[in-house]
């Protein structure tokens, strides 16, 4: 019998005279939309020719962009990298082979989206130019969804169509009474290179001037003279058995970066044999840190030390006014390279065209293998003397209309100011720009471009190895490439896309387009020649580091792992990333040596809730001065020199919670990034948001376990591995042995059991891990005021110690043979201290996810617990944030959410607006506030891994498995697998002689390893 029982929604149904009821039982809303306000006549509606554009600009035009364009995917001529979906399958995400091309930053990646939304950043392993993608690659999914991007044309500030810009910009040209000039990045692209050749054509008084923001001027004029071409040498650093470098940070930014993952290769000790590596530098670098030998000099004794190795090593003068001590260095670098032979190599970074040109000599003279001048780099290719000319030029009145691609001269030139005067000169100035910056501000019309995320383009690498760029998603808002803007001002109606087609129709041999495009990669000769030097030598910019002599201290610019140029300053990611060796985040500073910053009274001091405050000073070269840079008293810094971030200071165009640091560029004098500067200490104290403050290991060996190259190979591995040792009936026992385990374990051998191996010789600190892992784990950005409140929300740190004597080692014996109470005050105090040219390490740090976790017994309500594949897993929505496990954790790895970071006013980042979010991840969850959070081991990837697999009805290959951070590393420190796979390379590295566990006397039989540091101390 069916019940007569009444139910209801809202006590307004009880009201059978309701007007409201009637009205809603016949329509979904009470209320008629008044559609017509917004969208028009609604007569006439229907035959409107009304786009999805227009549609969007009434309806929130950036999130309903967004999710549109990501809701049709990219344009269909795309071709996805593993297989081509008839659709979007929600849930599954496509793999797309692209490339970016910044100017700065190359290299061929892989783009993971979800739902038609580019979420992650991957390296292209097929890829043999570059090992992979740098810290700034991983981050540049998030600049994609920048709310400071220029949204659509605009002429005179205000929004226009591109039909009006077309036209007006095109009557500006065909009127233009001076010189074209296009002032563009490198694009090392053959499509663009003939693009701008027929531009040019059409116009006839065209001009084309490359200009990048942090020159290559003096190697590439080195090259030019040498080989007659404008080009770099290309570097296989897998081939070297020696390498010195002087003043080149090659395994950082250094001539277009890339090279480290190579050269890691050679750092592994197999059979017994592993590379030497010898640095003479300044700065205390990426490079000089992973250093066998590290030389500190200032830069005016690096050309000394180049022309001492010349004349050691290809003849000619072989003495030197150098140090004592500095010589006989360079005596034995150049021993140690003529022994190698063909297998060494020297690599010079300082900013002189004879230095270079020295570098390119001793080469040849050595034989070496590992340089390569056949297949050279072609992804620097600024003029600095046609840069000064074209800014007399535009100042004498000489230049009619100016198109400026890729670039902010404004911000990045050091003669900024005088630009922005020139530009006052120029009657039509167009800049083609990413988001309103301080060149576009100055411009008569901008024109908005895509991100690389949302274009077409083929770029060419070396002369012999090619990428190709594809969309992953329709473009947000109305911008074109500005290479489709050029083909329109020709008179072109193809597409961009069709005219790359077309330009290698027939250079790609027996592969086929829809071939290459899935692949991203290819190897050819370029359809195109690469554009000429145009440059007569009248604003010549050379730099002689012979003027460097003298009194006073010498600057040495550089780009640091986050910031790079300064392209992506609007990017929390990059921001919050800690620099590999200051381990701060937020800032530039000058970088100075212990015993100058006595000298000149500067100031590095812990507060008391643990903060690091620092000193300010004024910077002077010439007539520039640059006020109030914070100081950072940098172990390794050479006496009489200090350094400097490019990069940072950017106002215009960036979210006033990025507009951090100060503007280097205008020092960059004749793009030089070495300078002799004055400095006065200023008024006033920084604060640090430093995420690292105990800066050396105090002799704690069981941390860092490292060795030499010859002990390796001669002791057993108990000597230099040694495994702790606990009481057991009075016989020392190692921990490892069961017999002293008060713990029950349960079988692990069904199914995978994980481990991470992390080997610390391969290990640069390049932090491309860190950003990868906040990209694939929704790691939420805190900000400056909560990193120096040490509340940062890294899942993944990378830890970086010194030595506080010369070496580790010696550390450790000193720490031993400590005694009595008076030593041990004033000793132990001193190993608190770095040396003034320490030795460095890093060590990256996660979730241990022990076997015998200590975290997992204090927690109340089982938030937190051990799975049977070996991870140690957290429920969320179990945890009430007693924060237990944090203090029994032995590793410090574990974050608590002292806050909500979405959607929160107070944390005015990415996760705080629409567009912003459609980065996260949707398989992994955005935590709230109260609950711990941490390292997962990638569960939501190792899961899917094993379910493709099970679907399939196979078994899993041995490779399979990956972590997002051990994917980003493609310097093979980290190594991700199943142990239970008795042919897996984690198992083999599980039973390496060099493998330890961190604190393993603690007992907690953690499942990441690490592999024992090895340096090879030997002197030819």
């Amino acid at each position: 019998m069916s019940s007569n029982k009444k139910y209801w929604k809202s006590v307004e149904e009880l009201n059978e005279n309701s007007s409201v009821v009637e009205t809603l039982q016949q329509k979904e809303f009470a209320e008629e939309i008044p559609v017509e306000d917004f969208l028009g006549d609604k007569e006439n509606l229907g035959d409107s020719k009304t786009s999805r554009r227009d549609f969007l600009k009434y309806v929130g035009f950036s999130t309903a962009a967004a999710s549109l364009a990501a809701c049709e995917g990219p344009v269909v001529k795309s071709i996805p990298y593993v297989v081509q979906p008839e659709r979007i399958v929600p849930g599954i995400a496509n793999y797309y082979a692209s490339t970016i091309a910044d100017g700065f930053d190359f290299a061929s990646v892989l783009v993971k989206t979800r739902e038609g939304r580019p979420i992650k950043i991957e390296n292209n392993d097929l890829s043999k130019f570059k090992g992979g993608a740098n810290a700034r690659v991983h981050a540049s999914v998030l600049s994609l969804y920048d709310t400071k991007r220029v949204k659509r044309p605009m002429i005179e500030g205000r929004n226009v169509s591109w039909e009006e810009f077309d036209r007006e910009v095109g009557t500006a040209l065909e009127n233009a009474s001076g010189e074209i000039v296009l002032l563009t990045q490198t694009f090392a692209s053959p499509s663009t290179s003939k693009l701008i050749q027929e531009f040019s054509s059409k116009y006839g008084n065209v001009r084309h001037v490359v200009y990048d923001t942090v020159s290559e001027d003096a190697a590439l004029n080195a090259f030019q003279s040498k080989y007659g071409r404008r080009a770099l040498p290309n570097y296989d650093f897998s081939k070297v058995k020696t390498v010195v470098g002087v003043g080149a940070d090659f395994l950082a930014d250094w001539q277009g970066g890339g090279y480290d993952a190579a050269f890691a290769k050679t750092r592994i000790p197999e059979n017994g044999d592993m590379s030497r590596h010898i640095q003479f530098e300044s700065n205390m670098s990426l490079t000089g840190a992973n250093a066998d030998k590290r030389v500190p000099l200032k830069p005016s004794q690096q050309k000394a030390v180049m022309s001492a190795l010349r004349g050691y090593v290809a003849g000619g003068s072989s003495t030197s006014d150098l140090p004592a001590s500095v010589d006989d260095a360079v005596v034995k670098a150049a021993r140690q390279l003529r022994q190698a032979g063909s297998g060494a190599v020297v690599v010079c970074g300082i900013p002189d065209d004879e230095a270079q040109s020295w570098a390119l000599e001793i080469n040849e003279a050595l034989g070496s293998r590992v340089m390569d001048t056949s297949n050279a780099r072609v992804i620097r290719q600024g003029n600095a003397g046609e840069v000064a000319q074209l800014v007399e030029d535009m100042n004498n009145g000489n230049v009619g209309a100016l198109l400026i691609a890729g670039l902010n001269p404004v911000h990045t030139l050091p003669n900024g100011k005088e630009f922005a005067e020139g530009l006052k000169q120029v009657e039509n100035v167009v800049d083609f720009a990413t988001r309103t910056d301080e060149t576009s501000k100055l411009s008569k019309y901008v024109a908005a471009t895509p991100h690389y995320l949302e274009s077409w383009g083929d770029i060419q690498f070396s002369e012999k190895s090619f990428s190709l760029m594809q969309p992953t998603i329709r473009p947000l808002f109305d911008t074109r490439q500005f290479q489709d803007t050029l083909l329109k001002w020709s008179d072109n109606n193809s597409s961009y896309y069709e005219y790359i087609k077309e330009t290698w129709s027939g250079g790609l041999g027996d592969r086929n387009w829809s071939e290459v495009l899935h692949d991203g990669v290819f190897e050819a000769s370029s359809p195109v020649a690469l554009p000429a030097s145009t440059n007569s030598g009248s604003s010549s910019v050379s730099f002689n580091m012979d003027e460097m002599e003298g009194e006073g201290f010498e600057l040495t610019l550089y780009t640091n792992t986050a910031i790079g140029d300064g392209q992506q300053a609007n990017n929390p990611w990059l921001q919050e990333l800690p620099d590999p060796l200051s381990r701060a985040s937020w800032d530039n500073y000058v970088t100075v040596s212990k015993a100058d910053a006595e000298e000149l009274g500067l100031e590095n001091e812990n507060v008391a809730n643990g903060g690091l405050n620092g000193s300010y000073v004024n910077l002077s070269v010439g007539d520039t001065v640059v006020q109030n840079v914070p100081v950072y008293i940098m172990p390794g810094q050479a006496k009489g020199s200090v350094g400097l971030a490019l990069g940072y200071g950017r106002k215009a165009g960036i979210q006033e919670e990025m507009q951090t640091g100060v503007n280097a560029y205008p020092l960059y004098k004749n793009f030089s990034s070495v300078q002799k500067v004055k400095i006065e200490k200023a008024a006033g104290v920084h604060e640090f948001a430093c995420v690292q403050l105990h800066n050396t290991l105090m002799g704690r060996g069981d941390i860092i376990k490292e060795t030499s190259l010859e002990i390796f190979n001669t002791k057993d591995a108990h000597v230099w591995n040694h495994v702790p040792e606990v009481s057991l009936d009075h016989q020392e026992t190692p921990v490892t042995s069961p017999d002293v385990d008060i713990w029950e374990s349960f079988d692990r051998s069904t199914g995978p059991h994980f481990n991470l191996s992390i080997d610390l010789n391969a290990c640069t600190g390049c932090g491309a891990c860190v950003i990868a892992c906040h990209s694939e784990n929704n790691v939420p950005v805190v900000g400056r005021e909560e990193v120096r409140k040490s509340r940062d929300m890294h899942w993944l740190r990378i830890d970086r110690y010194f030595s506080s004597e010369d070496t580790f080692t010696n550390d450790l014996e000193k720490k031993e043979n400590i005694g009595g109470l008076g030593s041990s005050l004033s000793e132990f105090g001193e190993l608190e201290q770095p040396a003034d040219n320490p030795q460095v390490v890093f060590q990256p740090v996660m979730c241990q996810h022990c076997n015998h976790a200590p975290c997992e017994t204090v927690c109340p309500v089982a938030a937190t617990s051990h799975g049977r594949q070996g991870q140690n897993q957290m429920i969320y929505n179990r945890c009430v944030g007693t924060r237990y496990c944090a203090n029994n954790c032995p590793y410090k790895v574990r974050r608590f959410n002292w806050f909500n970071y979405a959607q929160n006013d107070e944390f005015d980042y990415h996760m705080n607006n629409d567009l912003g979010r459609m980065v996260l991840n949707p398989d992994v969850t955005v935590r709230s506030r109260g609950v711990m959070e941490k390292c997962s081991m990638c569960i939501q990837k190792t899961q899917k891994t094993i379910l493709d697999a099970k679907r399939e009805g196979r078994t899993i290959e041995d490779g399979e498995f990956q972590t997002a951070c051990s994917a980003a590393c493609d310097k093979g420190a980290m190594v991700f697998g199943d142990v239970n796979n008795e042919d897996s390379k984690i198992l083999e590295k599980k039973n390496d002689d060099r493998m330890y566990h961190l604190l393993e006397y603690v007992g907690t039989k953690p499942n990441v390893m690490y592999q024992t540091k090895v340096r090879n101390t030997t002197e030819a």
